[in-house]
């Protein structure tokens, strides 16, 4: 899969929308595509209190349900279709749910792409 199919998946899923007065949904979207070329998506939720989660995490919780945790690329897109880096939990995230993801390709830009490892450079496993 192309970088480019990547972020037009994510974008499909991102368009803003209120659920109710303390919930906003949608604003931001992520994809990403398994060692095994599985493809999950998941969409962000914003609370008043604060209580919501990330589009990538959302992802992530898709991809476990069907026991794959090893992630080739990931992507995360706005309502306008500007391509986002994953916020430092969702960083550690990815490299909590399986260490071989230090080798995930991010993408953090059009064009531009990291490895998880180089955004976050000194992780540190707490044993």
């Amino acid at each position: 899969m192309t970088d480019s199919e990547l972020i037009g998946i994510a974008a499909k899923f991102a368009g803003e929308f209120r659920t109710s007065e303390d919930c906003v949904a949608g604003g931001i979207a992520a994809a990403l595509v398994t060692a095994t070329g599985r493809v999950y998506t998941g969409i962000c939720i914003d609370t008043a209190c604060s209580l919501g989660f990330c589009a990538e995490h959302a992802a992530v919780a898709e991809m476990l349900k069907s026991r794959e945790s090893e992630i080739h690329t990931i992507v995360a897109v706005d309502c306008d279709g500007k391509i986002l880096a994953p916020c430092g939990r969702c960083r550690e995230l990815l490299w909590q749910v399986n260490p071989r993801n230090a080798e995930t390709r991010v993408i953090v830009g059009s064009g531009l792409a990291a490895t998880l490892a180089e955004l976050l450079p000194r992780r540190l496993r707490a044993d």
